[in-house]
């Protein structure tokens, strides 16, 4: 050989093709090779490297079965990659990984795994067939009686019963009879409409002056010729101990996971033991959202009130819940100190990385259940792997026939139990824990948003021109221009004037003292109702860029007193690092403020917690943050906004992917404001992620 790879390396280092943390692991390799093996250096920092951008493994050949093309995984083309030495890049890699003696099939205690298609980092090889292990034991059926089949079946009727009351009122007006079908098919969820008495129905519908009269439509339209996907979760969470529940926006996967927790605990008193429950997200914000909505979805439940009291509403984040320790990767919870409950629910599991998955299932007891609620087209972790996308990659394959005819059963779709549904013989464990979440409630065919992220998810330039044409009221297109952007500011400095008018007002007022604690309570929830959201850090239309310029022109306006300081009255911040000493997580929001019950008025940065208190902490103490008038996409995930404004770069960039665009729309509830080069976009949307993994095939 003419040179080292390691020389090349250290030129791929500067050059910014890899980190300089992926040469020095190639280093640590190369310090243990033969000379013989000394091209595994080079393996080594392109698969850490890969790692790096969120993939647990490097795949050794591509979609086409050809050998992987290293150089173009670190995005070394054409004259640079002919640049490289080319001698130590014929190497018969696969005769290399078999015969080297820091490669193993992960039996011994080696650097590296390959296990014959794909190379791993030790640990992560451990991670993948460890969650496979653990959530295949957990996916296998559980068994009942006959008559607890007939007791569930009874509280899930009760639970998803038909809402006439709401029917009725959708339905009155509508003159059309071909429109009251169509209405009457959506309502109640039919997908068997063949042999329906259409005429008995329809008179039904007309002839009902109050909504006690539709219940007739409870024989003329029976459950057998329905589907109501959100009952069908709730059944398969009643048959598996490990169940994933996925849906877009507004799909009511809190509101099926309240009725499923008020079925199991139902089921569980009958035989006299009331379970723990314990609800979890990745983020602090998640979990406040979680908390808010199960409260919400708890209130609303038509069973006793004894039944709601036993809900549990308050959620946490994961770190918490483990036992996160200062300074520590570990947790005080493991599989050696389980934790003490009976059921796990773990909301926004999009966000959660294969190392944090593991960890949290390796720290159940061997009795309790899981149930993961997430979005499977939302973008994966930060942190390496896409567990929730590589379990719901199973969701084509459908029920197999057991499963199929058992949620039949349970729920009285009988569709369950026939193609396309129910027919497979031949399945996975995992595809009988899945169940996708179809309807949108929150965004009708009138909504713009659900529009909108349903075009950008199918990836066809054309659905989008589609929607645009449509000119819905809660989506608009600015077109990227000096005028535009100053618009866009503008909209912002309005948009968090209400927070900082509140920030302005004294906490006392003529009749009452109000806490400094609900002060910023009041000005947080203020501050979330607008958001901008950027996909990228830098320039002019990154997070960075944006964020000075929203502070300007609200000190122009007077809204704030910066007076060139870091810390001022009003300013918001998002932390960006976990302190597990002051319970705050990475994404956390927090307000600056002046603390009036203070003598000093003081500064005090509040953040709202999980459980709806408010925290209090000096700036000196806030944990790595930065301001956050405008944030990335990857951090407002587990958060929503009733208007949000979106801005993409000029330039395409690869960052710019389908999952990253759909996630930035489904932050907003009520308004999108995007402001983007409509040819970016849709180049942007035909971009999937795929993070290279194994976890799929070790399912099998």
């Amino acid at each position: 050989m003419n040179t080292s790879p390691l020389t090349d390396l250290s030129l791929l280092a500067e050059q910014g093709a890899i980190r300089q943390l992926d040469y020095q692991f190639a280093r640590f390799i190369g310090a243990q090779c033969q000379p013989q093996e000394m091209p595994l250096t080079f393996l080594a920092a392109v698969l850490s490297a890969e790692l790096g951008r969120g993939h647990i493994c490097l795949p050794m050949w591509d979609e086409n079965g050809q050998l992987t093309d290293f150089l173009s995984k670190l995005g070394v083309y054409g004259a640079s990659a002919e640049a490289f030495q080319r001698d130590w890049l014929a190497t018969d890699w696969i005769g290399l990984l078999n015969q080297s003696s820091l490669v193993s099939n992960g039996e011994q205690a080696t650097p590296l795994v390959f296990d014959g298609n794909r190379l791993y980092l030790h640990r992560y090889w451990y991670y993948e067939v460890i969650l496979a292990q653990k959530l295949g034991q957990f996916a296998s059926p559980l068994s009942f009686e006959a008559t607890g089949v007939q007791k569930l079946r009874e509280r899930l009727d009760e639970l998803f019963s038909r809402d006439y009351w709401l029917i009725f009122k959708q339905l009155s007006g509508i003159a059309s009879q071909v429109e009251r079908q169509r209405k009457v098919n959506d309502l109640l969820d039919i997908v068997a409409p063949d042999g329906l008495d259409w005429q008995g129905i329809d008179r039904c519908v007309t002839q009902a002056t109050t909504p006690e009269q539709l219940e007739k439509l409870d024989s003329l339209v029976p459950l057998s010729a329905c589907l109501n996907w959100q009952k069908v979760a709730a059944a398969v969470a009643l048959t598996r101990r490990f169940t994933v529940i996925s849906g877009g926006p507004g799909t009511g996967k809190t509101t099926t996971v309240t009725k499923l927790l008020a079925a199991l605990i139902s089921q569980a008193t009958q035989s006299g033991s009331t379970p723990t429950i314990k609800l979890v997200a990745p983020t602090g914000k998640a979990a406040a959202r979680l908390t808010e909505s199960i409260a919400k979805a708890v209130e609303k439940l038509p069973v006793e009130p004894e039944l709601k009291a036993l809900i549990p509403t308050e959620s946490s984040t994961i770190h918490r819940l483990l036992g996160a320790m200062p300074h520590s990767v570990e947790f005080r919870h493991h599989q050696h100190n389980p934790l003490h409950l009976d059921l796990l629910v773990v909301d926004e599991a999009s966000m959660v990385d294969l190392s944090l998955m593991v960890k949290l299932v390796e720290a159940l007891p061997k009795h309790a259940r899981l149930v993961l609620l997430g979005d499977k087209d939302q973008l994966a972790s930060v942190e390496a792997g896409a567990v929730l996308g590589d379990i719901c990659s199973f969701l084509p394959l459908g029920y197999g026939h057991e499963q199929g005819q058992r949620l039949a059963d349970l729920t009285g779709f009988a569709t369950l139990a026939h193609s396309p549904h129910g027919s497979t013989d031949k399945t996975s464990a995992i595809a009988d824990c899945l169940c996708m979440l179809q309807k949108s409630y929150r965004f009708n065919a009138s909504s713009g948003i659900g529009q909108l992220a349903r075009a950008v998810n199918s990836g066809q330039a054309l659905r989008l021109d589609t929607v645009w044409e449509q000119k819905f009221s809660d989506i608009e297109h600015h077109p990227l221009s000096s005028d535009a952007y100053q618009q866009m500011i503008q909209t912002l400095v309005k948009g968090y004037s209400e927070y900082l008018d509140t920030a302005q007002r004294s906490f006392y007022d003529e009749h009452q003292q109000i806490s400094m604690t609900l002060k910023a309570k009041m000005a947080l929830q203020q501050f979330s109702q607008i958001r901008l959201l950027c996909a990228v850090r830098e320039g002019d239309f990154g997070v960075l860029g944006l964020n000075l310029r929203v502070e300007r022109a609200l000190a122009a306006r007077k809204k704030i007193k910066t007076q060139d300081e870091l810390w001022y009255h009003g300013r918001p911040v998002m932390v960006t690092s976990n302190d597990h000493g002051l319970g705050l997580y990475n994404g956390d929001i927090g307000l600056c403020l002046e603390d009036e019950s203070d003598e000093s008025r003081r500064l005090k940065v509040y953040f709202e917690l999980p459980d709806g208190s408010v925290k209090g902490v000096l700036p000196s103490r806030v944990p790595p943050h930065e301001t956050a008038y405008a944030m990335t996409i990857h951090k407002s995930q587990g958060s929503e906004f009733n208007h949000t404004l979106m801005i993409l770069p000029p330039e395409f960039s690869p960052i710019l992917t389908r999952e990253l665009i759909y996630t930035g729309i489904t932050r907003a509830k009520q308004r999108l404001d995007l402001y983007c080069d409509l040819g970016v976009l849709k180049r942007g949307i035909k971009i999937q992620t795929r993070r290279a993994s194994g976890l799929r095939e070790r399912f099998h």
